[in-house]
């Protein structure tokens, strides 16, 4: 049956499975001392009472595995679990560690083919997620077990079983809330795409990969917006790749629905029975599990998807994604999964719904507030352009005198010229930094270097801290790690922070930003000794329309927590009246960005 999976057969009534255990040579009584049967219950009591909140089901296991090796004086135990594949059956654990097991014989127990079992061996299955799981396993070669002892270890295994499935309905529960979190914190979508991979993985333990495609209605493709790769530990290389979906898919998939399709031989067989012909194919994307990309010899051999579950996310104004998960093993999922991904469909749909809403007003904020950044840097740049074009145009009037008069001094109007040169460089760095910042609207992330969108945010703010008399310490080093972002975000975050700590200081006191790589993230401090801020304002300072500037908006520090969230990063302000304030933000690096 469909339901148990493949590598499962039909179970048998309990009867007929103690039968099976018993076999035909345990009809004698055990050649040991009698099982302790009139103690099993308050033990099986007492087993249920400290493990019923558990949540790890290996702990559980490995303890009925040696609480039924003391009630029976079995000296070996272990706990096996079915796995898709030729071999079938894993040894989850051992005791004592590396003892020897029939894995043949093991297997074709778990899958529900008639065996043989030694008189000296019980065993108890474990059902788990719609199909059978697992075995519990106790042996003795110096004695056979009786028909007693084997009911009492039957009752074990259903007490386990008991608790496996509480741990199961929990994690469904916590998986559920952690959604239902990242929607109250308006989360991302990226943020919360991801949080819903992460949760469906450790429900339904696929092996291959997991993705979520978000469909665009304009141009009527599929967009993979988050991936997983299981059998690699890592996010996807196919985010960004953008799929055609013919109408008549887009049409079946409207409404909410899961779909299960397994690969045979070259093709795809729907075991669902909807109406979804060539939607396996569409997410049949990866071209090197099918050899037309070869990877180099240090790069891991890409294996085919053998099953795939597909959930289409609809909401009453039409098709919004699909999540797709897969796995290796042709028939490893099952009825169990579908139930259980359609459980999630309707959160996970006005979820993401939800957040591109979201995000797509913070876009606009966004915009808004570089609109007005743009105004501010003028009105605060253009003393700085005055005094240098003031001191410009009284050289320039003196060289034409002197040339006029024919009273030239050429070593003296060398000189001129170099101080006039120098203050056209300045006006030109201030002009050029501000027309890269209003043009810097493309959203697509790339490496930055970080001390380049430093660079380009001081070319702003120099000339009028060093006009105002405050002193500048920079020390970001050229060879950190670059950092994959939107170019516009990071300097607008370095824009919004000098503009805050420039309008904080004045004569003799000081601005600093410093930068270093560790622990996998660049650690940036932008810190200043000006007026600071008391505990009261720095308890709504991140908040937004929260301001004590006479013009001020209240947006700067609110797009700034909004461009490190998006980069999962961290953002930190201390400040204290007098004292100045400090603002620590991390950015954390991956390896492939932190690789030479």
């Amino acid at each position: 049956m469909r339901d148990q999976g493949a590598f499962v057969g039909k179970s048998n009534p309990e009867k007929k499975r103690i039968a099976a255990n018993e076999g035909p040579a345990h009809a004698a009584e055990a050649s040991g001392p009698a099982a302790p049967l009139p103690g099993l219950v308050p033990q099986l009591w007492q087993f249920r009472l400290q493990y019923r909140d558990g949540r790890e089901d290996d702990k559980v296991l490995r303890a009925a595995t040696k609480l039924a090796m003391d009630l029976f004086g079995a000296a070996e135990g272990a706990v096996v679990v079915g796995e898709p594949g030729p071999v079938g059956i894993r040894l989850q654990a051992t005791i004592p560690e590396g003892s020897a097991w029939d894995r043949t014989m093991l297997s074709d127990f778990l899958r529900g083919r008639k065996v043989r079992i030694p008189p000296e061996l019980m065993l108890a299955r474990i059902r788990r997620k719609g199909r059978m799981w697992g075995i519990l396993a106790v042996r003795d070669t110096r004695r056979e077990f009786n028909w007693d002892a084997r009911q009492g270890f039957s009752m074990l295994g259903s007490v386990a079983n008991e608790i496996i499935d509480g741990i199961d309905r929990e994690r469904i529960r916590e998986v559920r809330a952690r959604v239902d979190r990242k929607i109250l914190e308006q989360s991302l979508p990226k943020h919360l795409s991801y949080e819903l991979l992460h949760g469906i993985r450790s429900l339904t333990g696929y092996d291959h990969s997991a993705a979520l495609l978000i469909h665009d209605g304009e141009s009527g493709s599929l967009e993979i917006v988050a991936e997983q790769i299981a059998w690699q530990k890592a996010k996807g290389r196919n985010v960004g790749r953008k799929l055609p979906l013919p109408p008549p898919l887009r049409e079946v998939l409207d409404r909410p629905y899961v779909c299960g399709f397994d690969r045979n031989g070259k093709g795809w067989i729907n075991w669902t029975g909807t109406d979804t012909a060539g939607l396996a194919d569409l997410l049949d994307y990866d071209e090197d599990a099918h050899g037309s990309r070869a990877g180099g010899p240090d790069v891991p051999a890409v294996p085919a998807e053998g099953a795939i579950l597909c959930a289409s996310l609809a909401t009453k104004g039409g098709l919004l994604g699909i999540l797709k998960i897969a796995s290796v093993h042709p028939g490893a999922f099952c009825a169990y999964e579908v139930d259980l991904i359609s459980q999630f469909l309707p959160q996970a749909a006005v979820a993401l719904q939800n957040a591109q809403r979201a995000e797509l007003l913070e876009q606009r904020v966004l915009i808004a507030e570089r609109k007005h950044a743009m105004a501010e840097l003028a009105r605060g740049v253009s003393h700085d352009v005055n005094n240098a074009l003031g001191a410009v145009l009284p050289m320039v009037q003196q060289l034409v005198a002197e040339l006029d008069e024919g009273d030239f001094d050429a070593p003296t109007a060398a000189e001129d010229l170099r101080r006039v040169e120098r203050s056209i460089q300045v006006c030109k760095r201030i002009f050029g930094a501000m027309v890269h910042f209003a043009r810097g609207t493309a959203r697509n992330p790339s490496a930055i270097v970080l001390n380049h969108a430093v660079d380009g945010a001081l070319a702003i703010f120099r000339e009028g801290l060093v006009r105002r008399g405050v002193g500048l310490t920079v020390d970001v080093p050229a060879d950190l790690p670059p950092l994959l972002a939107v170019q516009a975000d990071v300097e607008q975050l370095f824009i919004n922070l000098l503009s805050n700590a420039r309008d904080a200081t004045g004569p003799g006191q000081n601005v600093s930003i410093r930068a270093r790589f560790g622990g996998g993230a660049i650690e940036v401090v932008v810190e200043d000794d000006g007026c600071g801020m008391p505990a009261e304002h720095l308890a709504r300072v991140k908040e937004p329309f929260f301001t004590t500037k006479a013009n001020g908006h209240g947006l700067g520090l609110a797009i700034c927590r909004s461009i490190m969230a998006e980069l999962r990063g961290q953002f930190h302000i201390d400040s204290s009246p007098g004292a100045g304030t400090r603002v620590r933000a991390v950015f954390p690096i991956s390896q492939e960005e932190s690789a030479p």
